[in-house]
């Protein structure tokens, strides 16, 4: 049983100190912050996408580890999974408010990222470097 399922919703609000091992914080940074987290919900960004294309947009990440990844921020309430009735049925994904709410801050992360990279790696070069 999770903490979570032990504990009334109206109670979650104190549960959020993410440098305490038990709080359920921790769990929600985990699957935000998992590198495939990350890329599926800035990927949502602009609009809904089917598997195929999340697959094809989001390279090098495996169809089963898609899968597990948008059942799980599905779960969080970050997306939303649309299932069209046709013949195949058409399933879509797409952010949820809450999944939005997130994907702003999610941008400036990546962005300090894009702009820092070169930096990054030069310190990196630096150190091993020295350590040769």
């Amino acid at each position: 049983m999770t903490v979570r399922s032990q504990v009334q919703p109206t109670t979650w609000r104190g549960m959020s100190d993410a440098f305490n091992s038990d709080c359920p914080a921790r769990e929600v940074l985990d699957h935000i912050t998992s590198r495939w987290g990350m890329l599926i919900l800035t990927a949502l960004t602009d609009g809904s996408l089917r598997f195929s294309e999340l697959h094809t947009k989001i390279g090098g990440i495996s169809e089963k580890m898609l899968s597990q990844t948008l059942r799980t921020l599905g779960r969080d309430g970050l997306i939303a999974r649309t299932v069209e009735p046709t013949t195949p049925p058409r399933v879509s994904y797409e952010l949820t408010e809450l999944g939005q709410g997130l994907t702003e801050s999610l941008h400036q992360f990546l962005g300090w990222i894009r702009e820092h990279t070169i930096e990054v790696v030069a310190a990196q070069s630096r150190h091993d470097s020295q350590l040769d």
